[in-house]
């Protein structure tokens, strides 16, 4: 089964990834301080990684999973 797409919070380095694509990286642009963008083979996004990410989100171990139209926000 491919990843679809996957939220990483790691606490002891701080950085919160949201992996898009299951696809090997090509490379990686620091578009900002602290904000990754890695590229696959066909330059399309593969993942985003915020480093600090305790002093840009407010509760970085909480996910909420919202798709745009439904009633309830899905909880994971």
């Amino acid at each position: 089964m491919k990843i679809q797409m996957k939220v990483i919070y790691d606490p002891q380095t701080d950085s919160l990834t949201i992996i898009l694509r299951d696809v090997p990286v090509k490379e990686s642009d620091e578009i900002r301080d602290g904000l990754i963008v890695d590229y696959g083979d066909d330059d399309r996004i593969v993942a985003i990684e915020m480093l600090d990410a305790s002093e840009n989100v407010s509760d970085p171990s909480a996910l909420l999973y919202e798709i745009k139209g439904h009633a309830t926000p899905i909880a994971a």
